[in-house]
């Protein structure tokens, strides 16, 4: 079945799996429709202008806290912040191949490795073979663009789903869990993670109105729920280290 989408970038937009789950003329009543937990997510401070607020109102069946403590993550991997240490930076031009496939089943987390970086974003690879299964990640860190460059997502997050292919793009905002699925069984490309302010259009300027990218060509996810109660492992970036619970 093919995924109901809203068109428009950085819209202000309410959806409901559920008929009758959204609270009306309220955020955070004392009683919510069916028994749910009423959580925000915010992309900025509360006194931000409201043409820059970014946050989310969410209905949950579980909350979002209701985990044990994180640890550190054991697995090794090649997933880095910068600064970065292991090798000199170098004046050359460079071009990267892309990653080959891991003979291992490996999937999208563990599957990312860091190219180059500063302060303000990184640049990663992927390249996984296996769908993400009983786990699921968030990045504190900053928001990520992921640019397919063979094989299609489904990008299960707690905002709805997303399917992408090679020539589009996909928006994960900071702090958003989600875990990706590969419909053709692999797939790799290019992650780039924004630690400054969130993405936005650019200005159009001497090009014209109707030029590059236009608000209409951004989709956003309907809602969408699982209700699944068994065991999950949690994975988060913070301060450019892996955590989980």
């Amino acid at each position: 079945m093919a995924e109901i989408y809203f068109p428009g970038f950085a819209n202000h937009v309410g959806t409901e799996a559920v008929p009758g789950a959204l609270p009306i003329g309220r955020n955070s009543p004392q009683h919510v429709p069916f028994g749910l937990y009423t959580e925000q997510l915010s992309g900025t401070a509360f006194t931000a202008p409201r043409s820059e607020n970014r946050r989310s109102w969410l209905y949950r069946l579980r909350p979002a806290a209701n985990h044990p403590p994180f640890e550190r993550y054991a697995r090794p991997g090649l997933l880095r912040s910068a600064p970065f240490g292991e090798a000199p930076p170098t004046p050359n031009r460079l071009r990267w191949d892309p990653l080959p496939l891991p003979v291992e089943p490996t999937d999208f987390i563990d599957g990312l490795a860091s190219i180059a970086g500063n302060t303000g974003m990184g640049v990663h690879l992927y390249a996984a073979t296996l769908s993400m299964e009983r786990r699921a990640f968030f990045d504190a860190d900053g928001e990520l663009l992921i640019v397919p460059q063979q094989g299609r997502l489904r990008i299960v997050t707690e905002m709805g789903l997303i399917e992408v292919e090679p020539l589009q793009i996909a928006l994960i905002p900071r702090g958003v869990r989600f875990r990706v699925e590969l419909p053709d069984g692999t797939a790799r490309g290019y992650v780039c993670e924004n630690h400054g302010q969130p993405f936005r259009l650019p200005e159009l300027g001497p090009i014209g109105s109707n030029g590059l990218a236009n608000p209409r060509d951004f989709e956003t996810p309907a809602a969408w729920y699982e209700d699944v109660d068994e065991p999950v492992e949690l994975i988060q970036k913070f301060e450019g280290s892996l955590w989980t619970t």
